[in-house]
């Protein structure tokens, strides 16, 4: 079974990552389209061209399914895809479900990057789950570029999330829903401002989960072990092939990737 995931760039590596610890027996390909990054700052014309093309690139490949790994993409771009081709496609989109399903009765703070936002399939998502009025929005587009560019660790982080969460805290929030592959990396700086009261949640594992259901694949019983200590460890793995806007990755991204991989390690009970 082959999987093809994409995503505007290196964000789609949090969904790979949790299919790592979800699925065994599955080879993938992964493909940023970091000619294009950020989706957030394009418009809906664009972002479905640009999806076209890596699903023909994908297909041509041999996967058997794709997935979108982009909230932003399958906001524009999943409906039309879909009528297009033949082969399973799956979307995410913000976990704004999961969040209202396990509310405390304080309200839900859902981070996107404007487009997602702005496009009415999160609209109508909200209007549909969101009864009693609770979801806020917040976009985040800026931590799509420190993603992009690996700044994780500096003060000018720090200082874009102190604009953006001004006012809010825990005493607000039940839970932070993750709009975004690529903000999953920050969720160290998430608990900054909010304490375990907040829940922190994605769409990842539940978009595996869909994933299975549809090609109707067993999930593992326990999380697989992701512990790649070098490039050629990981690519020893044998299992994922990695393009950067139809280039396959050279030594030194993929150096830039098993850093990212590390990274999500680290984060991913947060």
């Amino acid at each position: 079974m082959k999987i093809g995931i994409f995503d505007s760039g290196i964000g789609g590596l949090s969904v790979l990552h949790e299919a790592y610890h979800m699925l065994k027996d599955t080879e993938y390909i992964f493909y940023a389209d970091t000619d294009h990054v950020p989706y957030g700052s394009r418009t809906p014309e664009e972002i479905r061209h640009f999806s076209d093309d890596i699903v023909k690139f994908l297909i041509n490949e041999s996967c058997d399914a794709i997935i979108i790994a982009c909230n932003t993409a399958t906001s524009c771009s999943a409906k039309f895809l879909r009528s297009k081709y033949s082969l399973p496609i799956i979307g995410m989109e913000p976990a704004v479900k999961p969040a209202i399903e396990t509310n405390d009765s304080r309200r839900i703070l859902v981070m996107a990057t404007p487009v997602t936002l702005r496009e009415t399939k999160l609209k109508k998502l909200i209007d549909r789950v969101d009864e009693d009025h609770i979801v806020d929005l917040l976009p985040m587009p800026q931590l799509v570029n420190f993603a992009e560019n690996e700044t994780f660790d500096e003060d000018k982080v720090t200082e874009y999330l102190d604009k953006q969460f001004f006012n809010r805290s825990s005493k607000d929030y039940s839970s932070l829903v993750l709009g975004c592959t690529h903000f999953n990396y920050f969720k160290p700086y998430y608990r900054k401002y909010f304490d375990e009261t907040t829940s922190f949640i994605d769409g990842n594992r539940g978009t595996i989960k869909h994933l299975s259901d549809v090609l109707k694949i067993d999930l593992n019983d326990k999380d697989l072990v992701v512990d790649f200590k070098d490039v050629d460890d990981m690519l020893l793995s044998g299992n994922t092939t990695y393009y950067f806007s139809g280039r396959k990755a050279s030594k030194e991204e993929l150096e830039h990737i098993l850093r990212l991989h590390k990274r999500l390690e680290s984060v991913r009970k947060i």
